[in-house]
């Protein structure tokens, strides 16, 4: 089962490219950088810690 890479930061709704940078959740909620930065690495949706997502190169 892969994970959906989203396109687009679920805060702020700025772009992400699959194999640029992004943060994810356990239930794979999505944001970029600065964002994750902004909430100390914490989902606001579920509470969980937020993670590199892993990139895609193909």
């Amino acid at each position: 089962m892969a994970l959906e890479m989203r396109p687009i930061c679920e805060r702020c709704e700025v772009s992400l490219t699959p194999d640029g940078p992004a943060s994810i959740c356990s239930y794979e909620c999505t944001f970029c950088g600065p964002c994750t930065e902004e909430m100390a690495g914490d989902c606001p949706n579920r509470g969980g810690e937020l993670v590199a997502r892993p990139r895609r190169t193909g």
